[in-house]
Order: C-alpha cells, then structure tokens, then sequence
C-alpha cells in the first residue's frame, strides 16, 4: 500500500536549521508530483513547496521563499525540504504529499513535528 513516512522534526531555535526527509513506497514516485504543507494547530493547512516530477521545476510559498528548498531523489523514492533561518511562526506539523498534477494531492504522511522556540 502507499507510505509517506516523514522525518527530521524536532525542537530547533529561531534561526536554526532543520532537515526533514519523506521515503515514499507503494507507487511510482518518479511519476508524481512531490510537495510538503504544514498545519499549525488551530490554522488552516499551508501548501510549502512543490517539486515536479522530474525536480526541474520547484515552486515555494510566499511565507518560505528563500528560507525553504524543496528537492527529490527519484532513484531513492525519497523528498526533502531543507528549512533554513527558521522562525517561531514555522512552528507546525509537516507533512509530505504526492499528486499526479501540479494541483493535487493524492497521498499524504502522516507528517512530523517541528518546532521552533528558544
């Protein structure tokens, strides 16, 4: 069946850097679009990046840009998001995803925890 297992989460202070890694089995990675969102408790979930399925193509939100870079390795079905100069309001759970277009998600993780706090 279809995995999105996550890590990589944890307690880091503001300005710091985290590292999270998603291994995806049970489908054709290298078929599907790869992103990571994140929920905050009480918000709205937030779509963080995406990479498209060949990695040639990234896109990242706003609230991220230039702090957070989405990558792939097709050859080890596995997404990650380095996440640079990290701020209190990063704080959430992250979660990865794939879709078979830019605009859907058709799986998710079951996601990991991050947050940042001095």
């Amino acid at each position: 069946q279809v995995q999105l297992v996550e890590s990589g989460g944890g307690l880091v202070q503001p300005g710091g850097s985290l590292r999270l890694s998603c291994a995806a089995s049970g489908f054709t990675f290298s078929s599907y679009v790869m992103s990571w969102s994140r929920q905050a408790p009480g918000k709205a979930r937030e779509l963080v990046a995406r990479i498209s399925i060949g990695g040639g193509q990234t896109n990242v939100a706003d609230s991220v840009k230039g702090r957070f870079t989405i990558s792939r390795d097709n050859a080890k079905n596995t997404v990650a998001l380095q996440m640079n100069s990290l701020k209190p309001e990063d704080t959430a759970v992250y979660s990865c995803g794939a879709g078979r277009t830019w605009f859907n998600t058709d799986y998710r993780g079951q996601g990991t925890q991050v947050t940042v706090s001095l």
